[in-house]
């Protein structure tokens, strides 16, 4: 996805992001899974997510392999912090306590990571959604980004 690509499709929704941000920024509602709360639970199915970040804004695509039946959908994703940097994720990995695609799409959290600069290298998120449903992700990054150390990315079905 070019720069300029990335802009027109991430700045129109930017302030309806970052209202969503702040508006659940202090909300406790949501677990933040662990290795433990999916241990010895069997994969639902499986993600494939490829995301670019700006500034702490992020947009990408991914696939969901379920029940034999792939499904395409779109991500935007937030970092909280101070919102310098350009990074790249890739990730895959698999999905937990999704008993049918509609429990899929939403808003996942996970607030474990470090504060810092996260720079390029090997990602292990663990985010869950309100629905319960928990994906394992891990893959690579390039660029560096300051973060506060709270991940937060919204799903939505591809039409």
């Amino acid at each position: 996805m070019t720069k300029a690509a990335f802009h027109r499709a991430v700045l129109p929704i930017k302030a309806i992001l970052m209202a969503a941000v702040l508006t659940t920024a202090g909300c406790g509602g949501m677990n933040t899974p662990t290795a433990q709360s999916i241990a010895g639970l069997p994969p639902s199915g499986s993600v494939t997510i490829t995301e670019d970040f700006v500034a702490g804004l992020g947009g990408g695509n991914g696939t969901l392999e379920y029940q034999g039946q792939t499904y395409p959908f779109k991500v935007l994703g937030t970092v909280a912090g101070p919102g310098g940097g350009v990074s790249k994720i890739s990730a895959s990995g698999p999905v937990y306590k999704l008993a049918s695609v509609a429990d899929f799409p939403g808003r996942y959290t996970q607030s474990t990571g470090k504060a810092g600069l996260s720079t390029s290298g090997s990602s292990d998120l663990r985010l869950e959604n309100s629905a319960g449903v928990t994906m394992h992700l891990q893959g690579t990054s390039s660029g560096a980004m300051l973060t506060l150390g709270k991940d937060e990315i919204f799903i939505r079905m591809a039409q």
